[in-house]
């Protein structure tokens, strides 16, 4: 920092004459005995200063003792001043820090503006599921002799005649316009690959609707915005059926009601997976099951659900993936299944031949449940089998 330069001692005094008259001890004397700027040390730290009244007439000023730390030094530091050079200096220190700072702080700021935004669709959607009578029925499907679909309003029917009355919509769009519901032609999947929106169950997942004995219809998508601003595109299937019971008889398909992929913040970026994009599973037409599984993860590892060191499946998710990761449960495991264009980074491609992996819900104290993304079933195994690990964040 430079000075500039120190004023005078009379124009310093009779600043503090001036401001500080009260505070100081005043004698008047004569000019004759006195020069004009007579100095002299009092003790303590003060000096002693006489200032005249009037230079030119001769009369008498005044004397007073004053202390050098307490009106000179501030009046001094109030003068000084940065150089624009140093102003340049530091403004440009802060530019680079602010760049290398603000990313991340808004980055973090985004991700739990989403976070929280997932949690209330869920729990909103959750609440709305529960309300309807029943999940299947809705709209009209209608089949040739080949099994060609002639006429389809299953999706769109699904929302206008179920959805809408539980919960709060504003607008409707069926599959050759979903742009005007604010959904983005295309969306980033999880591994950064850009991909077309589906527009039917087919473009979602072929195997949904190819897989066996057990799979279902082929229905075009629907999609509607929220009043509170996301864009959901709706898969329906009008015959999804009820059998928790007997879960492992290859049958996820048919008892998936309803899939939704969702945009929480519609036409605004990024449409990634993983931030403002997920998707949400609903099973069985009444006493229903919602999940929305989201930060999928495969660590590519094959282990038996219970070893006999004690380490389980499940440990591996939060020893390897992260605190923030659980093994999914089955009905997850079917979600990420049904939307594996989406989660295109959770099935393994790596060394292994196996394409079931281990989920959460337990079977028997013996047997667990496995998911198989080769035909989308479940199937029980012995806890001693080994199957791979994939993992999801915790709500």
């Amino acid at each position: 920092m430079t000075a500039k330069s120190v004023p005078s001692l009379r124009t310093v005094v009779d600043r503090v004459a001036i401001q500080s008259e009260s505070n100081m001890s005043l004698h008047y004397v004569n000019v004759s005995r006195l020069s004009q700027y007579e100095t002299g040390s009092t003790g303590g730290g003060l000096l002693r200063h006489y200032v005249p009244r009037n230079d030119n007439d001769g009369q008498a000023g005044f004397l007073f003792d004053w202390s050098l730390k307490r009106h000179v030094q501030p009046l001094c530091m109030a003068l000084s001043a940065f150089t624009m050079a140093e102003i340049l200096l530091s403004l440009t220190i802060i530019g680079v820090v602010a760049a290398i700072t603000l990313p991340s702080l808004t980055g973090n700021i985004n991700e739990r503006t989403w976070s929280t935004q997932r949690k209330a669709l869920y729990a909103r959607f959750s609440q709305a599921i529960a309300l309807m009578p029943s999940l299947n029925g809705y709209g009209t499907l209608t089949e040739d002799e080949s099994g060609n679909v002639v006429e389809d309003t299953a999706a769109e029917t699904f929302i206008t005649s179920g959805l809408s009355k539980v919960l709060k919509i504003n607008n409707i769009c069926d599959y050759e316009h979903l742009e005007d519901c604010g959904i983005k032609s295309e969306i980033t999947t999880q591994t950064g690959n850009r991909m077309a929106v589906p527009k039917s169950l087919s473009e979602l997942n072929s195997l949904l609707i190819s897989a066996y004995d057990w799979s279902i219809t082929d229905t075009k998508a629907a999609a509607f915005e929220t009043q509170n601003g996301e864009s959901i595109v709706t898969y329906y299937n009008p015959r999804c059926v009820f059998n928790q019971n007997s879960l492992a008889l290859k049958t996820m398909q048919s008892r998936m009601c309803a899939n939704f992929i969702y945009d929480l913040n519609g036409t605004k970026g990024p449409n990634t997976y993983g931030k403002d994009i997920g998707f949400m599973t609903v099973f069985y037409p009444v006493d229903s099951v919602v999940v929305a599984p989201h930060g999928a993860k495969n660590l590519k590892v094959v282990v038996s659900y219970r070893s006999t060191a004690g380490k389980n499946a499940s440990s591996y998710c939060t020893e390897q993936a992260g605190t923030d990761y659980r093994l999914p449960n089955i009905y997850e495991l079917a979600s990420i299944f049904a939307n594996d264009k989406l989660s295109d980074g959770f099935v393994s491609s790596g060394n292994t031949s196996q394409a079931e992996y281990w989920s959460s819900t337990v079977y028997n104290s013996e047997r667990a449940y496995s998911f198989s993304f080769d035909n989308g079933s479940a199937h029980t195994n012995l806890m001693t089998d080994i199957r791979v690990v994939g993992c999801v964040m915790r709500d």
